[in-house]
């Protein structure tokens, strides 16, 4: 069984994924206006309560590694690196973005992946599908929506943590070009973040706990 775990940004996700019999077995996903710390372990007791299941059940762990808040992600590391040395279980660091994208795999418009980064900036990925797979083509940003609507000039699909105000931006100055996900497909589900970390796993991969770091853009204390 392995344990997903995301606190890249304000919205946290958790997952157990039952990775012989191909199921999720328990998976929330909450917004925490920066209450990681205590609400993180209790919500990782319930689900493993519902399940039945004790940390023994474990077999390996996937985590976000950000982009995202210094702090959410130094929670969701820490917890992971913690049951990973104690239970010397294998661990799988995914970057944020990539999670993001996951559910959008199968459609063919390159993908501009978002995450809030406080203060009215965004993190943004770029993502092209070439001989079938899909892959980041330039570093991360650090920008801002509008700077993004500048930048864009092809059909793309753009996904991941934008606000209300956000998207009608986008539309007013980009609506012929772009398709815009709903807020339900651009939740970041920790289930996915699982899915790809066993993909690594069922080929014998993984990262080394003790070493594993999470990805920033900007100091933490410009961090919002």
């Amino acid at each position: 069984m392995l344990l997903a775990i995301d606190t890249a940004t304000h919205l946290a996700s958790l997952a157990l994924y039952d990775q012989a019999n191909g199921r999720i077995l328990g998976e929330e996903s909450w917004y925490s206006a920066g209450n990681h710390t205590v609400e993180l372990m209790p919500r990782l007791a319930h689900m493993m309560e519902q399940q039945g299941a004790l940390p023994a059940d474990l077999s390996g762990l996937a985590v976000s590694l950000g982009p995202g808040s210094f702090t959410g992600l130094r929670i969701g590391l820490s917890l992971a690196k913690g049951l990973a040395l104690a239970r010397k279980l294998p661990v799988v660091g995914v970057p944020t973005l990539d999670i993001v994208i996951q559910p959008h795999r199968t459609q063919r418009l390159p993908i501009w992946a978002i995450l809030q980064a406080g203060r009215g900036r965004i993190c943004v990925g770029y993502y092209e599908r070439s001989r079938g797979k899909w892959g980041r083509q330039e570093p991360y940003r650090l920008t801002t929506v509008d700077a993004l609507c500048d930048l864009v000039k092809e059909p793309a699909l753009f996904c991941g943590e934008l606000s209300a105000s956000e998207v009608e931006l986008i539309r007013r100055r980009l609506d012929l070009i772009v398709t815009i996900a709903t807020p339900a497909h651009s939740l970041r589900r920790a289930a996915y973040l699982a899915e790809l970390a066993w993909q690594r796993l069922a080929r014998g991969e993984a990262d080394d706990a003790a070493s594993l770091s999470p990805i920033y853009l900007h100091h933490p204390q410009i961090d919002a």
